[in-house]
């Protein structure tokens, strides 16, 4: 383990791994521990799910989330809700600006409905879900709302969504403290077919600091 000279003395990085594009990461963060995703190229969407360790039922809520705090986008500050309104980790850092938690994971059946069947065989964020989640006892009825870190999804007057190019660049990112025992199960997404990822998927990193 290395130490992070921007941190504490006695805090050093006990996770640094970086995950290629349509590839992904599960792994626990225990209580007070920090999670940081760092956007290397920039304009690359890393979606997101986040478990109470104890209780995989209690997962993060998009809805929930969006309601108790009158804000549509995430940014400094989120507390990220859990359907029983128990926060599981809270955004204390963030250079981006803001992150999208309404458009979803693309999966194939998404992208056949959204971009033609000749996009039956491209691989999508469900399934990287499904492979890292089957680690940690994730299923598919496992599967909620997420968030999409970096991801720009501007809302329509009429209440529609878009997906625009990022608004992230490379070396932003975000960071989250864990409030309890959590899981983090992370897809690098390798969506092509719409601008999220800047047309060109690229690798993201995650690091951790929980040790004393």
């Amino acid at each position: 383990m290395s130490e992070l000279a921007s941190e504490s003395s006695t805090q050093f990085l006990d996770l640094d791994v970086t995950v290629d594009a349509g590839d992904g990461w599960v792994g626990v963060i225990p209580a007070g521990g920090t999670f940081r995703i760092v956007d290397l190229h920039g304009n690359q969407a890393a979606d997101t799910l986040f478990y109470d360790a104890a209780d995989l039922d209690n997962r993060y809520s998009a809805t929930d989330t969006i309601r108790e705090q009158g804000a549509v986008y995430l940014t400094t500050g989120s507390k990220l809700l859990s359907a029983n309104l128990d926060v599981l980790a809270t955004i204390t850092e963030d250079t981006c600006g803001r992150h999208d938690t309404v458009g979803g994971a693309c999966s194939q059946e998404s992208n056949v409905i959204r971009y033609g069947t000749h996009t039956r065989h491209q691989h999508a964020c469900r399934q990287t879900f499904l492979r890292y989640g089957a680690e940690v006892g994730i299923g598919p009825a496992q599967l909620g709302h997420n968030i999409n870190f970096f991801m720009n999804v501007p809302l329509t007057p009429d209440g529609g969504l878009t997906f625009a190019d990022g608004v992230s660049a490379p070396g932003k990112y975000v960071q989250v403290r864990a409030e309890r025992d959590i899981i983090a199960l992370v897809s690098n997404c390798p969506q092509l077919n719409n601008p999220c990822n800047g047309w060109n998927p690229t690798p993201i990193q995650l690091q951790g600091w929980w040790s004393q």
